[in-house]
């Protein structure tokens, strides 16, 4: 069970390193794989946006969002390890 949750956060983490490149590289909006990767970060990423505005030129959600879902990955495995 804790393998399979330690799989799902780190493709999770992965999609939002990959939203964060995109972000710097010129790209296809339109592309499915791109599309996916804004479909399925957005909600997180969407959220801390709102809750922490950017400064300036500098998005911080996704910091914010990789360290909150560290915390969230390491509460979901110690509860079950318990």
């Amino acid at each position: 069970m804790v393998q399979i949750i330690d799989a799902v956060f780190r493709v999770y983490y992965i999609l939002i390193l990959a939203r964060v490149v995109l972000s710097w590289v010129r790209h296809d909006p339109y592309h499915p794989l791109v599309k996916f990767v804004y479909e399925v970060t957005e909600p997180v990423l969407g959220f801390f946006r709102r809750v922490i505005p950017p400064l300036g030129m500098v998005d911080l959600s996704p910091l914010v969002a990789l360290l909150a879902l560290e915390f969230a990955h390491w509460l979901i495995v110690s509860f079950i390890l318990r």
